[in-house]
């Protein structure tokens, strides 16, 4: 457990219930920094979370069954199949795909290497910016490396949940490293999505 997440451990202990505002005022940080730490101390059932009212300490100081289960399952068993365009794609054609697969996120591949992601945000800012979508192509609009947030396969479920908390995103692509002529490429294998950590916790709720 960090210090930040012992230090939160403590200020809920103190001033339950507390909202995630007030945590993040007296440790001089944003909210977004403090969520990767509160879904951790969440779900292992050391904190207790009530919408609208805060956070509680439950008074559990160690990692319950339902965390280590989460933990036990790698990203190779729950990722799907990602949607994928070249570069070179119209923007028009990209956003088609983006419909027909009924998906928020389209990653953009050379060769079958990661080079870009676009997500709907990049479509609507394009659309409003009045470029020429039918002819513009997509690697013009797209999220390049190294700016990309990316998962392995061998990851684990909570891990990715916390990526995408962290980074605001949709979804992640899974990939795997390569070596293509000395350089060390990323092939896209699959992607994990917020619905694909839901559906997890549903069934292992059920379960």
């Amino acid at each position: 457990m960090s210090i930040r997440q012992q230090r939160i451990i403590e200020i809920v202990k103190e001033q339950e219930p507390i909202t995630s505002e007030n945590i993040a005022s007296l440790l001089s940080v944003t909210r977004a920094t403090l969520r990767p730490d509160l879904a951790i101390l969440t779900m292992s059932g050391i904190l207790d979370a009530r919408p609208k009212v805060g956070y509680f300490y439950s008074g559990k100081s160690e990692i319950n069954l339902f965390t280590q289960q989460v933990k036990d399952i790698k990203i190779s068993d729950i990722m799907s199949v990602p949607s994928i365009v070249s570069e070179d794609t119209p923007v028009y054609e990209a956003i088609v795909t983006l419909f027909l697969e009924d998906v928020g996120t389209i990653f953009v591949v050379n060769n079958g290497n990661l080079i870009g992601v676009v997500s709907r945000k990049d479509f609507l800012k394009s659309a409003i910016g009045g470029i020429d979508i039918n002819k513009v192509p997509v690697g013009m609009i797209m999220t390049r490396k190294p700016n990309i947030i990316t998962v392995m396969g061998d990851e684990n479920a909570l891990h990715a949940a916390i990526k995408i908390l962290e980074h605001e995103v949709d979804s992640l692509p899974v990939v795997e490293k390569c070596l293509e002529e000395g350089k060390e490429k990323l092939k896209v294998i699959g992607k994990v999505s917020k619905s694909s950590i839901t559906k997890l916790l549903v069934e292992l709720c059920k379960d």
